[in-house]
């Protein structure tokens, strides 16, 4: 069988990973890209056996890079979430997590000068248009991936990647309270629908008779939830103004609960189909913005702060800091930029190959 050959980068980005793209080395029409990414991850089979996915929703994510088209930003991001089993491709989200090594693989294929020290790269997140800004250790004008920075869910420690994302709020559904309400009633269960970097419904864990300190395994095995929560969560998209969700990964859902660990509360994030193993950057920015609003599923949880604000986030693995920049006035709380500390590593450069029928030229 003739195959076609792609250069990729195979990075780890935060505490997901998966293969980089040149935007310009993949077919340009949508539907053969996306047989293409489903060839490239193995899309099909719960191990991926015959792609480079390692069979979970964060091992199954592909990142596409090329010049911005904005005068705002250096790099175009576009994100593809490709399904593990059923052979399915959703570009509505992006991924915070990937973008971590979105600037360092930009400067690794050539695509932004890097300078001596440090290197800020602008990015646009093709698909809910975010601006974000990325700090890069770059000594000698060459990315450095070792250094003394940790986060929870990645083992050892690597350079700091700081992450500034802006215009953040609305990013799908133009609104930082879709439905117009800090509460809904889903199914018998109160949610709020926020739209912060990430279209998310929340809920009070206790609401759906659990604790929310649960492991991700523990959750994962408990499928009468995870049916009721399909249900919520296509609801609760519908009334965001979605539309049909149930092809999509988008609205995420989430449970919160009152911290356990010395952080500001707990949260248990949904990819959705499976528990995530610690919280999406993007959906940590939406269920700490949670916290501020008045009216919200998390009101209580945390005390009057003043801005800036670090929420700590209890996940599975450990914790999640997020920074909040916000004001407040008579009209409500106005959400204006997040910062996130994370890693990335350069894991494998080569080519990649895809059946000819799939071919990327």
């Amino acid at each position: 069988m003739r195959q076609s050959a792609i250069p990729f980068l195979f990075m780890r980005g935060g505490t997901s990973r998966g293969p980089f793209f040149k935007r310009s080395d993949l077919p340009s029409d949508r539907d053969r890209l996306t047989d293409v990414l489903v060839d490239v991850i193995g899309s099909g089979h719960p191990l991926n056996i015959d792609g480079i996915g390692g069979g979970s929703s964060v091992t199954t994510k592909v990142a596409m890079l090329s010049p911005s088209e904005s005068p705002d930003a250096d790099i175009d991001y576009l994100f593809a979430q490709v399904s593990v089993a059923d052979r399915l491709v959703d570009y509505r989200p992006t991924c915070g997590n990937m973008l971590s090594a979105v600037g360092p693989a930009a400067i690794e294929m050539g695509l932004f000068p890097a300078r001596d020290g440090e290197t800020l790269v602008r990015i646009r997140a093709v698909n809910n248009d975010e601006l974000i800004e990325a700090l890069i250790q770059t000594p000698g004008g060459e990315v450095r991936y070792d250094g003394a920075a940790a986060i929870d869910g990645v083992p050892g420690t690597a350079a700091p990647v700081m992450l500034k994302f802006m215009r953040i709020v609305g990013c799908e559904t133009g609104a930082l309270l879709p439905t117009g309400k800090p509460r809904d009633r889903v199914d018998g269960v109160e949610v709020s629908c926020v739209d912060v970097a990430m279209p998310v419904c929340i809920a009070r864990a206790g609401e759906l008779g659990l604790t929310g300190y649960e492991s991700r395994e523990e959750l994962n095995a408990l499928r009468p939830f995870f049916e009721r929560m399909e249900r919520i969560r296509r609801e609760a998209g519908r009334r965001m103004g979605m539309g049909d969700v149930s092809d999509s990964v988008e609205p995420k859902f989430a449970l919160i609960a009152p911290p356990r660990q010395g952080g500001s509360f707990a949260a248990r994030y949904f990819t959705p189909r499976e528990c995530h193993p610690t919280v999406a950057v993007t959906g940590a920015q939406c269920l700490a913005a949670t916290a501020l609003i008045p009216g919200s599923v998390a009101e209580g949880l945390v005390s009057a702060v003043d801005a800036p604000v670090t929420m700590s986030i209890e996940h599975p693995m450990g914790h999640l800091d997020v920074e909040l920049e916000f004001t407040r006035s008579a009209e409500g709380i106005a959400i204006h930029s997040a910062k996130e500390l994370r890693t990335a590593r350069l894991l494998a450069r080569g080519e990649l190959f895809v059946p000819c029928h799939a071919e990327a030229a």
